[in-house]
């Protein structure tokens, strides 16, 4: 069995590089992705005071990948629905999937309450998922017809025309991250979060609840075979020292980049909402809706960083706690044999990450490009 491969990045800030730059120099590794043969480029969205994110508006930057690319498929992944209006989210997404000549697919996610609190929004997540509901049933229902009619909490339309059409019908695939169950029960590709240790129970459970839901062997909306994989940030360097040595530092700095803003912002303003409780839940993201699956993640961000210390549970020093991956091509094939057994059929990369520069990113797309991912690319992706 093969790989499909695919990119996710943050955008993080990177130590004296202007926003310019930043952005230029991405867009040439873009190009590179494009050329390599990967499936798709899935870009996060995260507001102030979030710090680790520089493309917030997903839209913009991705309209400019479009423009740079002519295979790679352009994804942001996730829209926070709750943050968006679903009739200008609809116009941009068929903007973009006509700008990328029918490249476009959507990740959706509900975000966190922390957000939603500083856009003036309801803070408590259960609100914040109805937003999230109705967005995506919105977004759905405007690109798959040509009127929209909707009666919402939050949002009604009349016989509304829909002037702009995406090119794929009904409408671009759609992906939902961290929690396969959810994912499987909406007919959605899914991206997981977490370790390779339990990517093999999450696989089997988003096949399990698929087949449930959907029936043996079929397929999603577009007729494609569901994705699932777990996104690997990765160091590949010509010798294992090498790749540790420059993936540790910069495994510090994203952890820093993830958690710490937010939560010294919340501190400074007194918004005790938004800090971890005693019981383990949190406020960047908010307690879990009611009537939700499951999911593996603890939701509290700082534990959860803490389960992937470099430092602590490591057997194999090339992996920097499970969720990160630093090695010579060697170790990385090694990886990725381990990767094939757990029935993942897609494998994300992240290059930079942390206080990595576009110098350092580059040497492990090119080592991985040419040394690891020939030998485990599907045969489409090797005719690219």
């Amino acid at each position: 069995m093969g790989l499909q491969f695919g990119v996710f990045d943050h955008i993080e800030p990177v130590p004296g590089g202007s926003l310019n730059e930043i952005y230029e120099k991405r867009l040439l590794q873009i190009e590179r992705f494009d050329a390599a043969g990967f499936y798709a480029y899935h870009l996060a969205e995260h507001h102030s005071p979030a710090v680790h994110s520089l493309a917030p508006s997903q839209n913009v930057f991705l309209a400019a990948v479009s423009q740079r690319t002519s295979r790679l498929r352009v994804s942001p992944c996730v829209y926070v629905l709750p943050l968006h209006h679903p009739l200008r989210l609809i116009e941009e997404i068929c903007m973009l999937d006509n700008l990328s000549g029918g490249r476009m697919e959507i990740g959706v996610g509900r975000g966190g309450v922390m957000e939603a609190y500083f856009w003036g929004q309801e803070d408590d997540s259960e609100t914040n998922y109805a937003r999230y509901l109705e967005t995506l049933a919105i977004i759905k229902e405007g690109l798959s017809h040509d009127e929209l009619t909707y009666e919402g909490r939050f949002h009604s339309f009349d016989a509304l025309p829909m002037r702009l059409r995406p090119v794929q019908r009904p409408y671009p695939p759609l992906w939902y991250m961290r929690n396969p169950e959810t994912a499987a029960i909406e007919g959605m590709n899914t991206i997981i979060v977490g370790t390779i240790d339990s990517l093999a129970s999450e696989v089997q459970r988003y096949k399990e609840v698929w087949e449930r839901e959907h029936g043996a062997g079929s397929l999603t909306e577009q007729g494609t075979v569901p994705k699932i994989g777990l996104v690997v940030h990765m160091v590949v360097a010509e010798t294992d020292e090498e790749a540790i040595s420059i993936a540790t530092p910069a495994w510090e700095a994203y952890r820093w980049n993830l958690g710490t803003p937010r939560r010294l912002e919340a501190e400074k303003r007194g918004l005790d909402q938004f800090l971890t409780s005693k019981d383990g839940s949190y406020g960047f993201v908010g307690s879990r809706p009611e009537g939700l699956p499951a999911r593996e993640i603890r939701r509290d961000i700082e534990a959860e960083i803490e389960r992937f210390d470099t430092q602590k549970n490591r057997t194999n020093p090339t992996r920097l706690g499970g969720v990160a991956l630093a090695g010579s091509p060697a170790s990385v094939r090694e990886y990725m044999d381990e990767y094939l057994e757990t029935g993942a059929n897609y494998f994300v990369c992240s290059f930079q990450w942390g206080e990595l520069t576009h110098e350092q990113a580059m040497q492990s797309l090119e080592l991985f490009t040419t040394e690891v991912m020939p030998d485990y690319a599907t045969a489409e992706a090797q005719k690219l």
